[in-house]
């Protein structure tokens, strides 16, 4: 099966994206891909804005990046567009470091007003990096998200319908695109 990525692009540490990510991923493990998180708000703020690609953190993203065979990227929605923390991390890859990956791009946000920016923000980039395979993404509203006191994450039944065919979707792209082993 492939290695999945899940990038979350949220700032936050109590992120319903980066939360919803991790529901997501049981998903994708639950369909026998291995599943690494990235929450980009752990990586040194210094050496994302220098573009230290020779950090330690830094360089291991990359590294999680150029092994993995599918690429999900969450991010919350701010001024119409994916998160700047996301964008830090995008703008220290390689140009191409999408090429031969299949990616799903997710968003969240306050307002259905946001709900073309993985469309026309998002899609874009991942593109322009090489991705071979972009699938489609969702945007979920934030008040469709719930958390409770221990943790569960609810998501509305609407939007966790169409949530489960994304990134069923992904994962049968994954499955078809899936890397040839070379034996010798």
């Amino acid at each position: 099966m492939a290695t999945v990525l899940s990038v979350s692009g949220s700032p936050s540490a109590t992120s319903s994206t980066a939360r919803l990510l991790r529901h997501l991923d049981a998903r994708l493990a639950g369909r026998g891909h291995t599943v690494v998180p990235l929450d980009v708000r752990t990586l040194p703020a210094e050496a994302l804005l220098r573009a230290d690609v020779g950090h330690p953190a830094v360089a291991g993203a990359l590294d999680l990046f150029a092994a993995a065979d599918g690429v999900v990227i969450g991010t919350p929605v701010y001024k119409a567009a994916y998160s700047g923390l996301l964008k830090s991390l995008l703008d220290l890859l390689p140009q191409y470091a999408l090429a031969g990956k299949t990616v799903l791009p997710l968003a969240t946000g306050g307002s259905t007003a946001h709900v073309l920016a993985i469309d026309y923000a998002l899609r874009p980039v991942l593109s322009s990096m090489g991705a071979d395979h972009i699938t489609q993404g969702w945007f979920v509203l934030d008040r469709h998200i719930t958390v409770s006191a221990d943790g569960t994450l609810t998501v509305d039944a609407a939007d966790a319908e169409a949530l489960g065919a994304v990134v069923d979707q992904f994962a049968a792209a994954l499955e078809t695109h899936a890397p040839v082993a070379v034996h010798g």
